[in-house]
């Protein structure tokens, strides 16, 4: 029977063009040993298995010519050296003593030791002059896999090169010349996850494929080599982001059961679902769909899942699970925990899809408006003097039925001009008259002041009564988001207190005049947005922005917003900022009669006490037994 040799020893590169995956290391050696700058001292530091023994030994040939030297030849010439084993001071001293004897055959003597991090620090500091000033015949490799461990000393008398992890596809390219050289017929999918098992390490992809050489003899599959190499297969993952764009959260618990039952590591299934939402939010760009390092097939499931998922969801599983991996250690519940992140997937896709179906049909342009009593005849809008009301009520009752109709209509058509409002091409329902109105209205000081506030003083003083609370409630608060306290401590304190509006030339002056143009109905989101988009402009100040901020505006009708106002100062900045906010809302609205009603909430000012003076006869006033206790214990207090 043959000894049976391992592919890692059988195909070992013998020169520089055969190794995998380090063409920067070869061709910056293969140039200075052209150019005769070979240092008397190298480092060869990286990962296991990429080559660092192979190169040196390749090495070690080229400098000797080893085209005309035979094999027993270079062994002369050529000394490896485990420092693993051989790391005290007197194996130093050993090598040392070799060093100053020239070689028998060739240019130089080649000293390679391996594992070189492993050696003493008397050993690093018992070699530190021979290695800076070697004799001219002697060359030293030293080959790590872990440079931080090495004496600083030691990193700079050497020229360092470091060695890559070599990507899975030349993994897969050499395993399929290997596959190919055996005669062993493979599929690319089964190279491609044994590359990828073997992390960068081309000696582990090489004992890797003869393990499943000896199970699966001359042909290998994909599922062979899940199943010989208990690996999690991309299908678990497909299946898992399926199931979740489906919200079909019963499966997808069902199918982490059926995970942990094969016996795989819960943390494994989280590592591998991380990098697989990673490699499908690669697969969305065409630019970075070269950086998925797996087989032709899988690699086609990826650009599919890809087009199927959103990036959102693919971000949000990407910081779920990556979140889960650092937790899993400290988890007393593992499989709980990995569990809750499956479903935070469904959640996810269940809410982006309430997002995407289609909202409520708009309501109509009446649901926007105030609500109206029923419709009543012909009469005045609202009247607003005492007296002409009574002197109609007085020539109804005396004049015979035909003559009270007749004064009424002349009454009618004389009181038109004074509160009659301008036609708009959207005119609100005629309002209905409200009973005895005459009665309960404050008196007006002339006909005049009906016009001074806006359309109406009159229809301002009819919203205000039909608004009013009633003694026995709590009185409505305006919506000033809690921009005063002391205004809301007065609402709390005083119940039948409403807020009252106060007109000013000044409020009258500042406010844009209606244009023509479309008066649209509105609603409140889409008021909220555009005081948002207004407040977020560099001009505006920061006392109109914080009232803004804290204050959505009430919609009375259509055209006419009211806020309120805790003290004339901020009376005096609204008025201001009117100039510039009621044109960008009537553009943005597409409302062009829109108008502002401010309305001042009074507060009565609380004096605070500061002084020991004041604090005392406040309670004096309370207590009168505090004046008697201050004469006895003879303080200083007034």
């Amino acid at each position: 029977m043959e000894q049976f040799v391992v592919s890692a020893r059988k195909y070992r590169p013998q020169a520089f063009e055969a190794v995998v995956g380090q063409s920067h290391i070869t061709d910056t050696l293969l140039k200075s040993v052209a150019n005769d700058h070979l240092a008397q001292a190298l480092l060869f530091c990286g990962p296991r298995g990429v080559g660092k023994t192979t190169c040196a030994r390749i090495l070690s040939k080229v400098i000797n010519g080893g085209a005309d030297l035979t094999d027993e030849e270079l062994a002369l010439n050529i000394f490896e050296l485990d420092a693993a084993s051989n790391n005290s001071v007197d194996d130093i001293r050993r090598l040392i003593d070799q060093v100053r004897f020239a070689p028998q055959t060739g240019k130089f003597k080649v000293y390679i030791i391996d594992e070189v991090h492993m050696l003493s620090q008397q050993a690093f500091n018992a070699f530190l002059k021979t290695l800076e000033e070697p004799p001219a015949h002697a060359i030293f490799i030293l080959a790590t896999t872990e440079k931080h461990k090495i004496i600083p000393t030691i990193l700079s008398r050497c020229q360092i090169f470091d060695f890559k992890r070599i990507t899975v596809d030349d993994i897969a390219a050499h395993l399929a010349f290997v596959a190919q050289k055996e005669g062993v017929t493979a599929e690319p999918e089964a190279l491609h996850m044994i590359a990828e098992k073997a992390d960068g390490a081309l000696r582990d992809a090489l004992s890797l494929f003869d393990r499943m050489i000896s199970f699966s003899g001359n042909e290998l599959t994909y599922e062979q080599v899940v199943n010989v190499l208990d690996i999690l297969d991309y299908n678990y993952f497909f299946r898992t982001v399926a199931l979740a764009n489906d919200v079909n959260y019963p499966d997808l618990l069902l199918l982490y059961n059926e995970v942990l039952e094969k016996g795989f590591n819960g943390h494994e299934f989280v590592v591998g679902l991380a990098k697989h939402f990673r490699d499908l939010l690669v697969a969305r760009e065409p630019r970075t769909v070269e950086l998925l390092e797996v087989g032709p097939s899988i690699r086609e499931q990826y650009l599919s899942q890809s087009k199927a998922s959103s990036t959102r969801f693919l971000l949000h599983g990407l910081k779920v699970f990556n979140e889960l991996d650092g937790q899993y250690k400290m988890a007393s519940q593992p499989r709980i925990l990995v569990e809750l992140g499956l479903l935070k997937l469904v959640e996810f896709i269940s809410q982006e899809k309430k997002k995407s179906q289609p909202s409520v049909a708009p309501k109509s342009t009446e649901d926007f408006l105030p609500p109206t009593l029923p419709k009543r005849t012909k009469t005045p809008a609202v009247p607003t003097q005492q007296t002409a009301v009574a002197s109609q009520n007085n020539a109804a009752a005396a004049a015979p039925p035909e003559t009270a109709l007749n004064t009424s209509e002349i009454n009618q058509t004389a009181a038109q001009p004074v509160v009659a409002k301008p036609e708009t091409k959207n005119d609100l329902p005629e309002e209905p008259a409200l009973p005895d109105i005459a009665a309960h209205e404050p008196p007006v000081a002339s006909p005049e002041a009906a016009f001074d506030s806006g359309p109406s003083a009159a229809s301002q003083t009819t919203q205000a009564q039909t608004k009013a609370p009633k003694r026995n409630q709590p009185p409505s608060k305006p919506n000033s988001g809690g921009l005063s306290l002391m205004a809301a401590l007065n609402d709390l304190s005083t119940e039948d207190k409403a807020p009252v509006f106060v007109p000013s030339e000044a409020t009258e002056e500042s406010a844009p005049q209606v244009q023509e143009g479309p008066q649209s109905v509105f609603n409140e989101k889409e008021l909220v947005d555009a005081i948002s988009t207004y407040v977020k402009q560099r001009h505006v100040k920061t006392a109109i922005r914080t009232l803004l901020s804290a204050q959505i505006p009430k919609i009375l009708d259509k055209n006419t917003l009211q806020i309120s106002l805790d003290n004339n100062i901020q009376l005096g900045y609204f008025n201001e900022e009117q100039k510039e906010l009621v044109p960008y809302l009537r553009k943005k609205l597409d409302n062009f009669a829109l108008r502002f009603e401010t309305i001042l909430v009074e507060s009565e000012q609380v004096k605070k006490l500061y002084l020991p003076e004041e604090k005392y006869k406040h309670m004096a006033e309370k207590n009168a037994n505090l004046v008697y206790l201050r004469q006895k214990i003879k303080t200083d207090l007034e």
